[in-house]
């Protein structure tokens, strides 16, 4: 996927809320391709896996909690320095410290509740989408 890909999760208070139209539009008009989308509902079992570099954390729990609470939307998407440009799109995970303009700023209610997941760097884009699509469900 080597830079030209990232992951993306619309969460679930953002899809309950009906923003997730908003939301995507937000990507495409930052110039996002979407090439695999799909609406999950995770496991207790899944979110704990996914969200597995930070168990120990103090969030840890309440994170797949809340992840585990509602239909997520899942994404790849591609754009030249995807995980760079994506990161600057959703904006800081604060809303109060996002810039205007950003996603997160936009439509987020809390740092926990922050409307939207992007990855953090091209790896872990690799295995968040590896996580969530087979082959067969991307498109190149």
């Amino acid at each position: 996927m080597n830079g030209k890909y990232t992951f993306s999760i619309i969460k679930p208070n953002a899809v309950r809320t009906g923003k997730t139209g908003p939301i995507l539009s937000m990507m495409n008009e930052g110039g996002f391709e979407i090439t695999a989308i799909k609406m999950v509902q995770m496991t207790l079992l899944q979110a704990e896996t996914f969200y597995e570099v930070h168990k120990g954390k103090p969030f840890y729990d309440e994170l797949v909690e809340f992840m585990t609470s509602g239909p997520v939307v899942v994404l790849i998407l591609k754009h030249e320095n995807a995980v760079e440009e994506f990161r600057r799109l959703i904006g800081a995970t604060d809303p109060n410290k996002a810039e205007p303009g950003t996603i997160r700023k936009t439509f987020a209610v809390s740092v926990k509740m922050n409307a939207v997941h992007g990855s953090d760097s091209d790896e872990n884009a690799v295995r968040e989408s590896n996580f969530f699509f087979s082959d067969i469900e991307r498109f190149r």
